[in-house]
Protein backbone atom coordinates (compact mmCIF):
# COMPACT_ATOMS: atom_id res chain seq x y z
CA UNK A 1 0.00 0.00 0.00
CA UNK A 2 1.36 3.35 -1.21
CA UNK A 3 2.47 5.90 1.86
CA UNK A 4 0.57 9.10 0.29
CA UNK A 5 -2.59 9.58 0.58
CA UNK A 6 -5.18 11.74 -1.08
CA UNK A 7 -8.67 12.89 1.39
CA UNK A 8 -10.74 14.70 -0.95
CA UNK A 9 -12.99 17.46 1.17
CA UNK A 10 -15.87 17.73 -1.14
CA UNK A 11 -16.60 14.80 -3.92
CA UNK A 12 -18.40 15.69 -6.76
CA UNK A 13 -20.70 12.61 -7.60
CA UNK A 14 -21.87 12.54 -11.38
CA UNK A 15 -24.64 9.88 -11.67
CA UNK A 16 -25.25 9.89 -7.75
CA UNK A 17 -28.84 8.88 -8.08
CA UNK A 18 -28.48 5.69 -9.74
CA UNK A 19 -27.89 2.13 -8.73
CA UNK A 20 -24.08 2.15 -8.60
CA UNK A 21 -23.38 6.35 -7.83
CA UNK A 22 -25.95 6.46 -4.69
CA UNK A 23 -24.19 3.31 -2.96
CA UNK A 24 -21.16 5.12 -3.35
CA UNK A 25 -22.45 7.93 -1.63
CA UNK A 26 -23.93 5.97 1.09
CA UNK A 27 -20.34 4.62 1.32
CA UNK A 28 -18.53 8.03 1.58
CA UNK A 29 -21.47 9.20 3.89
CA UNK A 30 -21.42 6.34 6.15
CA UNK A 31 -17.21 5.80 6.33
CA UNK A 32 -16.30 10.01 6.18
CA UNK A 33 -18.63 11.79 7.39
CA UNK A 34 -16.26 14.99 7.06
CA UNK A 35 -16.35 14.51 3.34
CA UNK A 36 -18.87 16.87 1.84
CA UNK A 37 -21.16 15.38 -1.19
CA UNK A 38 -22.62 16.87 -3.91
CA UNK A 39 -24.57 14.47 -6.17
CA UNK A 40 -25.55 15.57 -10.24
CA UNK A 41 -27.90 13.51 -11.68
CA UNK A 42 -30.36 14.03 -14.54
CA UNK A 43 -32.92 11.70 -13.00
CA UNK A 44 -33.83 9.66 -15.67
CA UNK A 45 -35.60 6.87 -15.43
CA UNK A 46 -32.72 4.94 -13.87
CA UNK A 47 -31.91 7.73 -11.52
CA UNK A 48 -34.27 8.36 -8.52
CA UNK A 49 -34.02 10.65 -5.56
CA UNK A 50 -35.26 8.13 -2.88
CA UNK A 51 -32.03 5.89 -3.68
CA UNK A 52 -30.55 8.63 -1.29
CA UNK A 53 -33.37 9.14 1.21
CA UNK A 54 -32.25 8.21 4.65
CA UNK A 55 -28.61 9.78 4.22
CA UNK A 56 -27.74 12.32 6.30
CA UNK A 57 -27.50 15.31 4.82
CA UNK A 58 -25.59 17.87 6.29
CA UNK A 59 -22.64 17.25 4.12
CA UNK A 60 -24.65 16.17 1.26
CA UNK A 61 -26.08 18.32 -1.67
CA UNK A 62 -28.32 16.86 -4.91
CA UNK A 63 -28.06 19.06 -8.13
CA UNK A 64 -30.70 18.28 -10.93
CA UNK A 65 -28.72 18.39 -14.01
CA UNK A 66 -27.15 16.82 -17.37
CA UNK A 67 -23.49 16.37 -16.87
CA UNK A 68 -23.39 17.49 -20.92
CA UNK A 69 -23.94 21.13 -19.43
CA UNK A 70 -20.56 22.26 -19.59
CA UNK A 71 -21.65 25.62 -17.81
CA UNK A 72 -23.08 23.69 -14.87
CA UNK A 73 -20.57 21.29 -14.83
CA UNK A 74 -17.74 23.79 -14.87
CA UNK A 75 -19.63 25.57 -11.49
CA UNK A 76 -20.03 22.37 -9.73
CA UNK A 77 -16.36 20.94 -10.08
CA UNK A 78 -14.73 24.54 -8.94
CA UNK A 79 -16.66 24.07 -5.93
CA UNK A 80 -15.22 20.29 -5.30
CA UNK A 81 -11.76 19.01 -4.95
CA UNK A 82 -12.48 15.35 -6.49
CA UNK A 83 -14.55 14.02 -9.30
CA UNK A 84 -16.02 10.38 -9.43
CA UNK A 85 -18.04 9.70 -12.33
CA UNK A 86 -20.63 7.06 -11.99
CA UNK A 87 -23.34 8.81 -14.86
CA UNK A 88 -23.44 6.21 -17.18
CA UNK A 89 -26.51 4.74 -19.37
CA UNK A 90 -25.97 1.49 -18.96
CA UNK A 91 -28.58 -1.36 -20.13
CA UNK A 92 -27.19 -3.23 -23.04
CA UNK A 93 -30.88 -4.22 -24.35
CA UNK A 94 -31.80 -0.63 -24.14
CA UNK A 95 -28.33 0.17 -26.15
CA UNK A 96 -29.03 -2.16 -29.11
CA UNK A 97 -32.83 -0.42 -29.19
CA UNK A 98 -31.11 2.79 -29.36
CA UNK A 99 -27.82 3.59 -29.02
CA UNK A 100 -28.26 7.45 -28.97
CA UNK A 101 -28.58 8.28 -25.08
CA UNK A 102 -25.26 5.96 -24.65
CA UNK A 103 -23.20 8.52 -26.86
CA UNK A 104 -24.79 11.27 -25.26
CA UNK A 105 -24.10 10.23 -21.62
CA UNK A 106 -21.24 8.41 -21.82
CA UNK A 107 -18.78 9.95 -24.72
CA UNK A 108 -19.99 13.27 -24.52
CA UNK A 109 -20.76 13.87 -20.68
CA UNK A 110 -17.24 11.58 -19.85
CA UNK A 111 -15.62 14.67 -22.16
CA UNK A 112 -17.55 17.82 -20.49
CA UNK A 113 -16.45 16.49 -17.00
CA UNK A 114 -12.91 16.09 -17.61
CA UNK A 115 -12.71 19.00 -19.45
CA UNK A 116 -13.98 20.62 -16.62
CA UNK A 117 -11.37 18.86 -14.12
CA UNK A 118 -8.87 19.42 -16.70
CA UNK A 119 -8.97 23.16 -16.74
CA UNK A 120 -9.37 23.17 -12.99
CA UNK A 121 -6.63 20.89 -11.83
CA UNK A 122 -8.94 18.67 -9.81
CA UNK A 123 -9.19 14.91 -9.08
CA UNK A 124 -11.18 12.96 -11.22
CA UNK A 125 -12.38 8.70 -11.18
CA UNK A 126 -13.90 6.90 -13.47
CA UNK A 127 -16.11 4.36 -13.05
CA UNK A 128 -16.24 1.40 -16.02
CA UNK A 129 -17.12 -1.62 -16.47
CA UNK A 130 -15.31 -5.01 -17.71
CA UNK A 131 -17.47 -5.20 -20.97
CA UNK A 132 -15.16 -2.76 -22.60
CA UNK A 133 -12.71 -6.30 -22.95
CA UNK A 134 -15.46 -8.18 -24.92
CA UNK A 135 -16.01 -11.88 -23.78
CA UNK A 136 -14.40 -14.78 -22.82
CA UNK A 137 -14.60 -18.54 -23.94
CA UNK A 138 -16.51 -20.55 -21.10
CA UNK A 139 -13.14 -23.09 -21.11
CA UNK A 140 -10.72 -20.13 -20.91
CA UNK A 141 -8.61 -20.37 -17.86
CA UNK A 142 -7.94 -16.27 -18.55
CA UNK A 143 -9.34 -13.32 -16.52
CA UNK A 144 -9.44 -9.90 -17.83
CA UNK A 145 -6.62 -7.97 -16.20
CA UNK A 146 -5.47 -4.46 -17.29
CA UNK A 147 -3.18 -5.17 -19.97
CA UNK A 148 -5.63 -6.62 -21.99
CA UNK A 149 -7.01 -5.07 -25.34
CA UNK A 150 -10.26 -3.49 -25.71
CA UNK A 151 -12.87 -5.42 -27.83
CA UNK A 152 -16.45 -3.89 -26.74
CA UNK A 153 -19.33 -6.26 -28.15
CA UNK A 154 -22.33 -3.81 -27.73
CA UNK A 155 -23.35 -0.04 -28.37
CA UNK A 156 -22.60 0.03 -24.47
CA UNK A 157 -19.41 -1.30 -23.95
CA UNK A 158 -18.22 0.57 -27.08
CA UNK A 159 -18.91 3.91 -25.79
CA UNK A 160 -17.38 2.83 -22.34
CA UNK A 161 -14.59 2.12 -23.96
CA UNK A 162 -14.56 5.00 -25.88
CA UNK A 163 -14.79 7.34 -22.39
CA UNK A 164 -11.74 5.29 -21.19
CA UNK A 165 -10.05 6.55 -23.62
CA UNK A 166 -10.91 9.88 -23.63
CA UNK A 167 -9.80 9.85 -20.11
CA UNK A 168 -6.37 8.08 -21.29
CA UNK A 169 -5.59 10.67 -23.71
CA UNK A 170 -6.46 13.57 -21.13
CA UNK A 171 -4.08 12.16 -18.34
CA UNK A 172 -1.45 11.82 -21.04
CA UNK A 173 -1.95 15.08 -23.51
CA UNK A 174 -3.05 17.65 -20.91
CA UNK A 175 -2.02 15.88 -17.42
CA UNK A 176 -5.43 15.07 -15.67
CA UNK A 177 -5.12 13.63 -12.46
CA UNK A 178 -7.07 10.46 -13.45
CA UNK A 179 -7.72 6.99 -12.45
CA UNK A 180 -10.12 4.31 -14.01
CA UNK A 181 -11.58 1.37 -12.68
CA UNK A 182 -13.37 -1.36 -14.45
CA UNK A 183 -16.05 -3.46 -12.33
CA UNK A 184 -17.56 -6.67 -13.00
CA UNK A 185 -21.58 -7.24 -12.46
CA UNK A 186 -22.85 -5.31 -9.32
CA UNK A 187 -25.99 -6.65 -7.12
CA UNK A 188 -27.30 -5.16 -4.10
CA UNK A 189 -29.86 -2.83 -2.95
CA UNK A 190 -31.31 0.19 -5.45
CA UNK A 191 -30.40 -1.66 -8.63
CA UNK A 192 -33.03 -0.59 -11.69
CA UNK A 193 -35.80 -3.39 -11.88
CA UNK A 194 -34.49 -3.67 -15.44
CA UNK A 195 -30.99 -6.02 -14.24
CA UNK A 196 -30.68 -9.43 -14.56
CA UNK A 197 -31.06 -10.06 -10.70
CA UNK A 198 -33.59 -7.46 -9.62
CA UNK A 199 -35.67 -8.42 -12.80
CA UNK A 200 -36.32 -12.40 -11.42
CA UNK A 201 -36.68 -11.33 -7.72
CA UNK A 202 -39.33 -8.70 -8.44
CA UNK A 203 -40.95 -11.07 -11.32
CA UNK A 204 -41.20 -13.86 -8.47
CA UNK A 205 -42.59 -11.77 -5.65
CA UNK A 206 -45.31 -10.71 -8.51
CA UNK A 207 -46.00 -15.15 -8.37
CA UNK A 208 -44.91 -14.50 -12.29
CA UNK A 209 -42.50 -16.71 -13.90
CA UNK A 210 -39.09 -15.27 -14.60
CA UNK A 211 -37.87 -15.12 -17.87
CA UNK A 212 -34.14 -16.26 -18.86
CA UNK A 213 -32.31 -15.55 -22.22
CA UNK A 214 -30.79 -17.71 -24.99
CA UNK A 215 -28.93 -20.58 -22.96
CA UNK A 216 -28.25 -20.07 -19.62
CA UNK A 217 -24.70 -20.49 -19.71
CA UNK A 218 -23.71 -16.70 -20.10
CA UNK A 219 -21.40 -16.07 -16.77
CA UNK A 220 -21.06 -13.12 -15.27
CA UNK A 221 -18.46 -12.49 -12.46
CA UNK A 222 -20.61 -11.40 -9.33
CA UNK A 223 -19.59 -8.65 -7.29
CA UNK A 224 -21.68 -6.65 -4.08
CA UNK A 225 -22.06 -3.16 -5.06
CA UNK A 226 -20.36 -2.18 -1.17
CA UNK A 227 -17.35 -3.91 -2.05
CA UNK A 228 -17.19 -1.75 -5.30
CA UNK A 229 -17.55 1.52 -3.56
CA UNK A 230 -15.09 0.82 -1.15
CA UNK A 231 -12.65 -0.67 -4.14
CA UNK A 232 -13.47 3.16 -5.57
CA UNK A 233 -12.80 4.98 -2.55
CA UNK A 234 -9.52 3.26 -2.31
CA UNK A 235 -8.66 4.11 -6.03
CA UNK A 236 -9.62 7.66 -5.44
CA UNK A 237 -7.27 7.88 -2.22
CA UNK A 238 -4.72 5.55 -3.02
CA UNK A 239 -4.50 4.91 -6.54
CA UNK A 240 -1.51 5.70 -8.74
CA UNK A 241 -2.20 8.54 -11.12
CA UNK A 242 -2.77 7.55 -14.93
CA UNK A 243 -3.64 4.03 -13.89
CA UNK A 244 -6.61 1.84 -14.43
CA UNK A 245 -7.75 -0.91 -11.52
CA UNK A 246 -10.11 -3.98 -12.41
CA UNK A 247 -12.52 -4.59 -9.39
CA UNK A 248 -13.93 -8.24 -8.73
CA UNK A 249 -14.95 -10.69 -6.18
CA UNK A 250 -14.02 -13.91 -8.02
CA UNK A 251 -17.56 -15.22 -7.83
CA UNK A 252 -18.00 -16.34 -11.60
CA UNK A 253 -21.93 -17.75 -12.19
CA UNK A 254 -24.01 -18.65 -14.70
CA UNK A 255 -27.27 -17.13 -15.65
CA UNK A 256 -29.03 -20.19 -15.15
CA UNK A 257 -27.27 -21.02 -11.60
CA UNK A 258 -27.90 -17.74 -10.57
CA UNK A 259 -31.92 -17.91 -11.83
CA UNK A 260 -32.20 -21.27 -9.58
CA UNK A 261 -30.68 -20.07 -6.22
CA UNK A 262 -33.36 -17.34 -6.63
CA UNK A 263 -35.93 -19.88 -7.22
CA UNK A 264 -34.98 -21.85 -4.68
CA UNK A 265 -35.13 -19.05 -2.12
CA UNK A 266 -38.73 -18.69 -3.23
CA UNK A 267 -39.26 -22.25 -3.09
CA UNK A 268 -39.98 -22.61 -6.49
CA UNK A 269 -38.89 -25.15 -8.51
CA UNK A 270 -35.36 -24.86 -10.34
CA UNK A 271 -37.32 -25.30 -14.09
CA UNK A 272 -39.75 -22.68 -12.94
CA UNK A 273 -39.29 -19.74 -15.54
CA UNK A 274 -39.57 -19.12 -19.69
CA UNK A 275 -36.75 -19.46 -21.48
CA UNK A 276 -36.50 -16.31 -23.99
CA UNK A 277 -34.60 -15.72 -27.30
CA UNK A 278 -31.20 -14.50 -26.39
CA UNK A 279 -30.03 -10.95 -27.38
CA UNK A 280 -27.87 -10.23 -29.92
CA UNK A 281 -24.27 -9.57 -29.42
CA UNK A 282 -24.76 -11.23 -25.99
CA UNK A 283 -21.47 -11.48 -24.47
CA UNK A 284 -20.17 -15.12 -23.50
CA UNK A 285 -18.15 -15.20 -20.32
CA UNK A 286 -16.64 -12.17 -18.55
CA UNK A 287 -14.47 -12.72 -15.59
CA UNK A 288 -12.23 -10.30 -13.86
CA UNK A 289 -8.75 -10.58 -12.32
CA UNK A 290 -8.13 -8.27 -9.42
CA UNK A 291 -4.54 -8.65 -8.57
CA UNK A 292 -3.49 -5.98 -9.05
CA UNK A 293 -5.93 -3.59 -6.73
CA UNK A 294 -4.95 -6.19 -4.07
CA UNK A 295 -1.51 -6.13 -4.06
CA UNK A 296 -0.90 -2.47 -4.90
CA UNK A 297 -3.85 -0.70 -2.32
CA UNK A 298 -4.61 -3.61 -0.06
CA UNK A 299 -8.11 -3.84 -0.97
CA UNK A 300 -10.39 -7.19 -0.53
CA UNK A 301 -13.87 -7.90 -1.10
CA UNK A 302 -16.35 -8.23 2.10
CA UNK A 303 -19.29 -9.63 0.59
CA UNK A 304 -17.15 -12.84 -0.48
CA UNK A 305 -20.48 -15.37 0.25
CA UNK A 306 -22.41 -14.57 -2.93
CA UNK A 307 -25.42 -16.96 -1.80
CA UNK A 308 -25.92 -14.87 1.87
CA UNK A 309 -25.72 -11.39 -0.56
CA UNK A 310 -28.01 -12.79 -2.98
CA UNK A 311 -30.59 -13.58 0.19
CA UNK A 312 -30.13 -10.11 1.62
CA UNK A 313 -30.84 -8.85 -1.59
CA UNK A 314 -34.10 -10.68 -2.03
CA UNK A 315 -35.23 -9.70 1.81
CA UNK A 316 -34.16 -6.08 0.40
CA UNK A 317 -36.67 -6.21 -2.30
CA UNK A 318 -39.23 -8.15 -0.75
CA UNK A 319 -39.16 -4.75 2.00
CA UNK A 320 -39.20 -2.10 -0.62
CA UNK A 321 -41.56 -2.90 -2.53
CA UNK A 322 -42.73 0.85 -2.95
CA UNK A 323 -39.86 1.47 -4.50
CA UNK A 324 -39.47 -0.74 -7.47
CA UNK A 325 -43.23 -0.94 -8.28
CA UNK A 326 -43.87 1.71 -10.96
CA UNK A 327 -40.73 0.79 -12.20
CA UNK A 328 -41.14 -2.80 -12.74
CA UNK A 329 -44.52 -1.68 -14.16
CA UNK A 330 -42.63 0.56 -16.59
CA UNK A 331 -39.82 -1.77 -17.43
CA UNK A 332 -42.20 -4.61 -17.69
CA UNK A 333 -43.74 -2.95 -20.78
CA UNK A 334 -41.30 -1.20 -22.50
CA UNK A 335 -39.46 -4.93 -22.82
CA UNK A 336 -42.99 -6.19 -24.42
CA UNK A 337 -42.71 -3.22 -26.89
CA UNK A 338 -38.74 -4.04 -27.84
CA UNK A 339 -40.15 -8.16 -28.50
CA UNK A 340 -38.14 -8.89 -25.22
Amino acid sequence: MFETCFIPRHVLVAGGCGFIGSNLVRYIVREHPDVAVTVLDKLTYAGNPENLSGIPGENLRLVVGDICDAELVGRLVAEADAVVNCAAETHNDNSINDPTPFLDSNVRGTFTLIDACRLRGVRYHHVSTDEVYGELTLDDPHRFNEDDPYRPSSPYSSTKAASDLLVRAWARTYGLKATISGCSNNYGPYQHVEKFIPRQITSLIDGERPKLYGDGRNVRDWIHVDDHSSAVWGILTLGRLGETYLVGAGSERNNLSVLREILSAFGRAEDDFDWVRDRPGHDRRYAIDASKLIRELGWKPVHVDFSAGLFDTIEWYRSNEGWWRVAKRETEARYAAMGF
